[in-house]
């Protein structure tokens, strides 16, 4: 299953007339795939991910996610669809404070319904898979930074998406840490076959994607893979 944005444009309001945040945008990312964009602040990055999430709606183009062409979608079937396909991994873990670890990632399960014992299984085989198997029992304040981005990371694993959207990721985190998150962030996209889109502005923690495209006044600019 593949994530695709074809010919994507978006504007906003902007006084008398409208401001473009993403300009004829093309982006396909397969199935165990990790692309990393970058740009300038103000660039679109933030939009394109809100785009490829569903969250808003382009003027013009097509955004089609694990199969499904989410334009003739309404807003209960979109959310649906980001609830079953789309994983996010947002800038900030915004985890609950009274919840463990543990706790945090069934959230997601249960809110599709699913039968207690089994969201329990898988979610603290996630934490195991994210390097969190002792710290189940921990509440946010017992996590280190790094510790809490990789809760964020396995709820967004929970109810295994196609499609996984990482915003800025490594912001909060020292370079060791953030290395350490990108580091698992890629080979979950193998292990796990999501087509994965991180937006970042660190160049450096880029290096470790599939695919970095550069994001420059809403149009895509260019696409290297990196050196192995």
């Amino acid at each position: 299953m593949t994530l695709l944005l074809d010919d994507v444009t978006l504007t906003y309001p902007d006084g008398e007339g409208r401001l473009t945040a993403l300009d004829a945008v093309g982006l396909e990312v397969p199935a165990g795939h990790l692309t990393a964009v970058v740009g300038p602040s103000g660039s679109g990055k933030s939009s394109l991910l809100a785009v490829a999430a569903t969250l808003v709606t382009p003027d013009r183009g097509r955004v089609v996610v694990a199969g499904t062409d989410t334009g003739p979608l309404d807003p209960a079937a979109r959310a649906a669809l980001r609830r079953e396909r789309i994983g996010i991994v947002f800038q900030q873990p915004n985890l609950l404070p009274s919840l463990t670890a543990v706790e945090q990632v069934q959230v997601m399960a249960h809110l599709s319904g699913a039968k207690p014992k089994a969201v329990r299984a898988r979610a603290l085989a996630l934490l195991d898979a994210v390097g969190l198997a002792d710290q189940a029992a921990r509440r946010p304040h017992q996590l280190s930074g790094g510790q809490r981005q990789r809760v964020n990371i396995a709820r967004a694993l929970m109810n295994e998406p196609s499609v996984l959207l990482v915003d800025e990721p490594t912001s909060a985190l020292d370079h060791e840490r953030g290395a350490a998150v990108m580091d698992l962030l890629a080979d979950l996209t193998r292990e796990r076959s999501t087509a994965t889109v991180l937006v970042t502005h660190d160049r450096t923690h880029a290096a470790r994607a599939d695919t970095v495209v550069l994001v420059e006044d809403g149009r895509l600019t260019g696409a290297r893979t990196p050196a192995a």
